[in-house]
C-alpha cells in the first residue's frame, strides 16, 4: 500500500514537472550539471558565404565579408544576435577657408602709417634711438567689438578683415591728414583664433592659430599623444557639439577625408584608455556604466552587474547600440535566453556599448531609443562620439 502511494506520488511529481516544461511558464529553463552542448564555430555552405571563402564565429557572432554592408541581416540560428542594422552619419565636409589670416578680437596689430609715430601704433620708447636700433612697437589691441583705437585716426573697425583689407581701411582714414600716405599692418600677437587641446596630448593647453590649420596640423601642436591615449574615443568638439570626424582613422589609417579645417574655438579631446565602460539601461535595478575589466566583459557579466528586475523585462530582445567609429555604428537585437541556455556563445561587449533591456518584446528601435535618451543625456560626457553625434546632437 505504501509502495503504491510512493509510486503515485512520484508519477504526480513527474507529470507536474513535464507540465511546467511544456507550458513554458518559466522564462528560463536551467541546464542540468554536466550538460555539454556543441555550438558550431566553423563554416557554412556556399549559400551562407555568398561567394566568400568562409564564415567565422568571432566575439560571439558570425562574421563574413558582406555582413557589414547589409542594412539588416538575419543571423544564423547558433548566434545570439537576432538581427543587426548598420548606421552611419554624414562626415563633416566644408570648403577650405581663405588662406590669409583674418583679424579678430584680442589680436595685437603693429601699424605703421607713412613712418610717422604720431599716426602709427608703434613707439620708440623714451630717449633717442642709436643708429641702426629698431623701433620698439607697442601695437594696437583689437577690442571685443573688433575695433582698434589710433592716434588722430580714431576708432577703426578691423575685426573680420584680412591684413590687406585692414591696410586699405586705415589708409582711407589717413588720407584726411596726410598726402599720399602708405600703411603697413602686421600681427604682433595672435590671440583671436583659439584652439584647445585637451586630454592625452604631450603638450596640452590653449593655442592660437596664426593661419588656417587643418585637423592634423592642430593635433601636431600638442607634440603628439601619450601611449595610453584612446584614439577610438577621440573627438573634435565644435560649438559645444561633437563633430562627425574620425580622428582615429586620420591618425592610424591616414584617411585624409577626416583632415578637416579647424575653426576658432574648436576643441580636440583625446581621452585615456584606463577607464573603459559599457552602459546598461532599461529594466534593470542598477542602470548606468559598467566598467570593463582587463580580461574583457561579456553580456551575461554586464547583465549580472546591472541586475535584471524581478518582473517587467524581456531578455529575448535585448538591444545594443555599438560604436564602430566616430561616424559608423550598428544596432543589434540579442536573444539573451539563447546564451543562458548554452545555445550561443556569450557576446563580448566593446568599449562604449549601450545595452538596453526592454520591458516587453513590443516596439521598434525608435521606441527603444526614445526611452534610452534621458539616460544617454545624463552620461553624455563619457559616451562614444558616434552615440553623441547620432542621438544627442539632433
Amino acid at each position: 500500500m505504501k509502495r503504491d502511494k510512493l509510486i503515485t506520488s512520484q508519477v504526480i511529481s513527474l507529470i507536474f514537472i513535464i507540465f511546467l516544461i511544456l507550458s513554458g511558464c518559466a522564462m528560463y529553463r536551467d541546464i542540468s550539471p554536466g550538460t555539454v552542448k556543441q555550438i558550431p564555430i566553423g563554416t557554412g555552405g556556399e549559400s551562407d558565404t555568398k561567394g566568400k571563402s568562409s564564415i567565422v564565429f568571432e566575439n560571439g557572432r558570425w562574421q563574413t565579408g558582406t555582413i557589414a554592408a547589409k542594412s539588416q541581416k538575419e543571423i544564423k540560428s547558433d548566434s545570439s544576435i537576432v538581427a543587426e542594422e548598420s548606421v552611419t552619419v554624414l562626415p563633416l565636409n566644408e570648403p577650405a577657408p581663405p588662406q590669409e589670416y583674418t583679424i579678430g578680437a584680442g589680436d595685437v596689430l603693429y601699424i605703421n602709417v607713412s613712418d610717422k609715430p604720431e599716426f602709427s601704433s608703434m613707439s620708440t620708447g623714451s630717449g633717442s634711438l642709436a643708429l641702426g636700433q629698431a623701433k620698439a612697437p607697442s601695437g594696437s589691441r583689437v577690442d571685443g567689438n573688433g575695433d582698434i583705437h589710433m592716434p588722430y585716426l580714431g576708432t577703426i573697425q578691423v575685426g573680420g578683415l584680412t591684413l590687406t583689407q585692414a591696410e586699405k581701411r586705415i589708409l582711407e582714414a589717413a588720407k584726411k591728414y596726410l598726402n599720399a600716405p602708405w600703411v603697413v599692418v602686421e600681427v604682433g600677437e595672435y590671440k583671436s583664433h583659439s584652439l584647445y587641446l585637451l586630454g592625452q596630448f604631450k603638450n596640452s593647453g590653449t593655442f592660437y592659430m596664426d593661419r588656417p590649420l587643418n585637423l592634423l596640423q592642430g593635433i601636431a601642436l600638442g607634440n603628439g599623444y601619450s601611449s595610453d591615449a584612446d584614439l577610438t574615443s577621440a573627438r573634435l568638439i565644435r560649438d559645444k557639439k561633437t563633430a562627425p570626424v574620425d580622428i582615429n582613422d586620420l591618425l592610424t589609417k591616414g584617411d585624409q577625408r577626416q583632415n578637416v579645417w579647424l575653426q576658432s574655438g574648436d576643441t580636440i579631446f583625446i581621452p585615456d584608455n584606463k577607464n573603459m565602460f559599457v552602459f546598461v539601461f532599461g529594466a534593470v535595478k542598477k542602470g548606468g556604466p559598467v566598467a570593463i575589466p582587463p580580461g574583457g566583459l561579456t553580456l551575461p557579466q554586464a547583465m549580472a552587474t546591472a541586475e535584471l528586475r524581478d518582473t517587467g523585462h524581456d531578455f529575448h530582445y535585448i538591444r545594443i547600440i555599438r560604436s564602430l567609429s566616430t561616424t559608423r555604428g550598428e544596432l543589434m537585437v540579442i536573444d539573451f535566453d539563447k546564451i543562458l541556455r548554452g545555445e550561443a556563445m556569450p557576446l563580448m561587449l566593446r568599449q562604449g556599448d549601450i545595452v538596453f533591456v526592454p520591458k516587453s518584446g513590443f516596439g521598434n528601435w525608435n521606441d527603444a531609443i526614445n526611452e534610452i535618451l534621458p539616460s544617454l543625456q545624463a552620461f553624455s560626457a563619457i559616451l562614444q562620439p558616434f552615440v553623441t553625434i547620432k542621438y544627442l546632437s539632433q
